[in-house]
């Protein structure tokens, strides 16, 4: 089967048909250049989505990121973006591979195809160039013929003739010889030209024609093989880059089957744990009897009376508190003592942290300059010492407010901790305020609270003269201090009486000065004049600061 010899005469059809082979292979480059296209569009938006989904650095958002099902969330987007990265190699692979070598390979086949079928017309040319010198000495060699035997029929005439003389019949007979011989090599010229082009016609139908096809069929084929190839590559890459985004798949899978439900439970019980101790039993209390209202030691009060009055109760209405939980307002302390005890010893040793990244980062800071500092010393003509002492000073400061900072906060976290003896004061409170107490003694508007339909509580006053102030005197320490200037004022919202030792009754709705802020142990410590001074709950009281006090008011 070869073309040379099935198709000697289709010269024209094989032009056509391998110009149409070379157009497919070119269809199919245009068509793995789309795909690649694709793959690089669908891995870029597989990245935008991932990075549309990512935790947004320092924010409330990144936070969420420590329970395992978010984590899960994160590495699925982690894995998203390595699989967005097996479809960019596809791309890659398949531009490489497939399409640039095709293109290469179209244009030397381009070239190969030109130069066969340039050849083929060059042998056509030849053939009818041989053709034509056939038909031109046929031509001449049949012209000669009749011209001789015009010349030979002269002759006779002219010899039969008696008329004529004999000088113009040997001229006559002469004419006639010399056309015979024309005619004779006429004859010869056409005879070797005869042979020679049946010889250039034998070469050009069964050599020249043949072996030119030969060389465009093994071509073709090679066409056909190398798009056959390139198929198998394309499949190929495809196949290579699905062990990877299987062990994407498995890894989503893994971060998946890595959720622990009662892991998340517990940090959610980290982040908002408040350290205090529920309520107990509120004691039912007599109204039919003359007596002062009094609430049990197991009542609200008596359970709130180790210094945490500020856990917070959900009722129907939506942050609805017990009566003498007041809600912090305005900037948060920066000792964070508006938070409950857990939280906020959380929130002191994240600040000691990052303080202490900030020290690192300083020192290094220092650690470097002091480096360039000797290079300069060693090498002057590299720069001049002295400039960098200013920046040596200015790092060296920056790393003393950071400790003193860092000591600040440290000394709160070991006092909520309870590493470091709290204050004489509250030392007295946390150790012996409550223990003593009476179990009749009185607390809060407790006594008068009512409980309404939707879950809060309503205030009743009291119709029995709980506006009486107990006054508690100090010992004798208290007694030898200097009177501490005013800070504030503060009004009483509830009712409070001070039995145990440090503490003040209050009255509702009374005034009085503060002289000490909340330290984080919930105690406010209060001045109604200059006899009577001591502790609340902060919860009892409103408290407003005068920043612009720097010493000791008036007091009533």
């Amino acid at each position: 089967m070869s073309w040379g010899t099935e198709l000697w005469d289709q010269f024209d059809n094989l032009e056509k048909h391998t110009q149409w082979g070379i157009d497919i292979l070119e269809k199919y480059i245009k068509f793995v250049k789309e795909r690649t296209e694709i793959e690089l569009s669908y891995a870029k938006q597989l990245r935008n989505l991932a990075k549309k989904y990512q935790p947004k650095k320092n924010s409330k958002e990144e936070e969420e990121y420590r329970y395992t099902a978010c984590k899960a969330f994160l590495s699925t987007l982690n894995e998203m973006n390595d699989y967005a990265g097996q479809h960019e190699v596809i791309s890659e692979n398949m531009t490489s591979n497939i399409t640039v070598e095709l293109a290469r390979y179209v244009q030397e086949l381009k070239q190969e195809r030109k130069s066969y079928f340039h050849d083929g017309r060059k042998a056509q040319q030849h053939i009818e160039i041989c053709w034509k010198q056939l038909e031109s000495s046929k031509r001449r060699f049949e012209r000669d013929c009749k011209e001789a035997d015009r010349a030979q029929q002269y002759f006779e005439k002219m010899d039969a003739d008696i008329n004529v003389t004999k000088a113009d019949v040997e001229k006559a007979r002469q004419q006639a010889q010399v056309r015979h011989q024309m005619a004779e090599d006429s004859k010869a010229d056409y005879s070797s030209i005869l042979q020679k082009f049946n010889h250039e016609q034998h070469e050009y139908y069964h050599t020249h024609i043949p072996n030119i096809f030969q060389k465009i069929q093994e071509m073709e084929e090679r066409r056909i093989v190398r798009i056959g190839e390139s198929m198998k590559t394309y499949a190929e890459v495809d196949r290579q880059v699905i062990p990877i985004i299987g062990k994407c798949l498995d890894e989503i899978v893994k971060a998946a089957e890595s959720i622990d439900q009662k892991n998340d439970s517990q940090l959610v019980i980290e982040a908002y744990k408040s350290g205090f101790e529920p309520p107990g039993d509120i004691e039912f209390e007599d109204y039919t009897q003359p007596m002062k209202r009094t609430v049990s030691d197991n009542s609200l009060s008596n359970s709130r009376g180790e210094g945490k009055p500020e856990l917070k109760f959900g009722g129907k209405s939506k942050g609805k508190l017990w009566p003498f939980i007041k809600k912090n307002k305005g900037a948060t302390p920066e000792d964070f003592s508006n938070l409950p005890p857990e939280q906020r010893r959380k929130k002191l040793q994240q600040k000691v942290d990052e303080l202490n990244k900030e020290i690192q980062k300083e020192m290094d800071q220092r650690d470097a300059i002091t480096k360039m500092k000797d290079v300069y010393l060693k090498n002057p003509q590299m720069g001049d010492p002295g400039s960098l002492d200013h920046k040596l000073t200015e790092v060296s400061q920056n790393i003393e407010k950071l400790r003193l900072e860092a000591q600040k906060f440290e000394a709160w976290l070991a006092e909520v901790e309870g590493r470091l003896p709290a204050r004489s004061e509250q030392a007295r409170r946390q150790s012996g305020m409550f223990d003593a107490q009476n179990p009749a003694t009185v607390n809060s508007c407790a006594q008068d609270r009512e409980s309404s339909p939707d879950g809060s509580y309503t205030e009743e006053q009291s119709q029995e003269g709980e506006g009486k102030v107990l006054a508690t005197d100090f010992d004798d320490e208290f007694d030898e201090e200097e009177p501490l200037p005013a800070i504030g004022t503060c009004k009483a919202l509830y009712t409070f009486e001070g039995q145990n030792e440090g503490t003040i009754s209050v009255v509702e709705g009374e005034t009085l000065y503060v002289i000490e802020e909340d330290k984080g142990d919930g105690w406010t410590r209060i001045r109604r004049n200059e006899d009577e001074e001591g502790y609340v709950p902060t919860s009892y009281v409103e408290v407003y600061l005068d920043k612009n006090a720097k010493g000791a008011k008036t007091y009533i």
